[in-house]
């Protein structure tokens, strides 16, 4: 990713990991002024944000996204903190991208392929690989002309100089389109094993829960709270991307129900990701119940809730029951403590439940594991066989 294209300026020495976050503000809605999730996506990739620019536009600019004075002022600024990368919090088009970079002398990137290369960092599982690697092919098949620039040579006959040559490029993206289509088809394998695993759970009519969020707001730190896990969990953004199931004994009724921990969702996720995750968002849409974690003391959970609430729209699971989960109740100021832990709230004209506890610190976990025995009991499960109750987690 700290790779700057060849055709780019090499006159002044680069800190290595160095980037100036941009963002454009157009009027719309929750614009991040202070850049601060970009900074966080950033550092999550191993990179080190120096400076930090926002600046205000009616509408994108077709060929610099920004305008030629303001990219000549980041320019400035990336030659001042000798930045070897600039990072825009939206999505640029591959001739933006290209044009930038050509005008800025480094490489620029936008939000969507960083949090492309944070997927392809964090994924363990095959499936996760195989998703990130399926993404990240479909968002370079766009920029062939661009990732490919250096491939440039002279066509024809003597004396007559040619564009891009044609024919690499044509190979390239036959390239690319091919590896799509292995991706693809290695994927479905893989998917069909995991639907095998889910209707064997539905053959024995568990009660899944699948526990989503927004990124960080500790969805990891409850799973390994509830049923005792090694979950990797970290104040971070995207800690846990691949999906990890476990069962979870509930003494109040006697039974084990299944729950997953998957990945977190953020603002502007790259339709490429939701669409290759769908596989494992689909123990989002298959629950019987989603815990929805929002971590309390953000100021911006408002919006963080109605982003998962769209991307559960998406993937069709805006219709699973939902219990809201108010995480992090040991982080919030005396002054900003809920009167009550248990009330509702309302989302999309519905009351849904909610719950404040703090998985780190237990409070509140004893009246979750009553709600969750109460709904687990009203679905009617069979009972599961002794034997098998006796070997379930504690």
């Amino acid at each position: 990713m700290n790779q700057a294209p060849p055709h780019l300026s090499e006159a002044i020495p680069r800190q290595e990991g160095a980037v100036v976050l941009i963002g454009v503000d157009f009027g719309l809605p929750h614009f991040d002024a202070e850049l601060e999730e970009l900074g966080l996506l950033a550092q999550t990739a191993g990179l080190e944000p120096v400076a930090r620019l926002v600046c205000k536009r009616k509408a994108p600019d077709a060929a610099l996204f920004v305008g030629s004075g303001k990219a000549q002022e980041i320019r400035e600024l990336a030659e001042l903190y000798r930045a070897s990368e600039v990072i825009f919090d939206q999505a640029l088009s591959p001739a933006q991208q290209r044009n930038l970079e050509r005008e800025l002398g480094v490489a620029v990137y936008d939000r969507t392929f960083l949090i492309l290369e944070i997927f392809a960092q964090r994924a363990r599982s095959h499936e996760g690989k195989l998703q990130v690697e399926l993404a990240r092919l479909q968002y370079l098949s766009t920029r062939l002309v661009r990732r490919w620039s250096h491939l440039e040579r002279q066509t024809g006959g003597a004396g007559v100089r040619g564009g891009p040559g044609e024919k690499q490029i044509e190979l390239d993206r036959r390239m690319i389109d091919s590896s799509i289509k292995r991706t693809r088809e290695r994927l479905a394998r893989v998917q069909k094993q995991r639907g095998t695993q889910r209707r064997q759970r539905e053959r024995r009519d568990t009660f899944n829960i699948s526990l989503v969020g927004y990124t960080n707001a500790g969805k990891s730190s409850l799973f390994n709270a509830l049923v005792k896990a090694r979950a990797y969990a970290a104040d971070q953004l995207f800690a846990t991307l691949d999906t990890t199931t476990r069962h979870l004994y509930l003494g109040d009724v006697g039974r084990r129900v299944s729950i997953s921990d998957t990945v977190g969702f953020i603002r502007e996720l790259p339709h490429g990701l939701v669409d290759a995750f769908r596989a494992t968002l689909q123990e989002a849409v298959d629950a019987d119940l989603l815990l929805h974690v929002v971590d309390a003391a953000n100021p911006h959970h408002p919006e963080q809730i109605a982003e998962v609430q769209q991307v559960l729209a998406d993937i069709g699971a805006d219709d699973v029951p939902q219990l809201m989960v108010f995480n992090k109740l040991d982080a919030l100021p005396e002054e900003r403590r809920p009167l009550k832990l248990a009330d509702a709230m309302e989302i999309d004209g519905l009351a849904v439940p909610r719950l404040f506890l703090s998985a780190r610190g237990g409070e509140g976990l004893p009246a979750l594991r009553e709600e969750l025995a109460r709904r687990a009991a009203e679905a009617a499960i069979t009972p599961w066989p002794q034997s098998e109750l006796q070997s379930a987690d504690h």
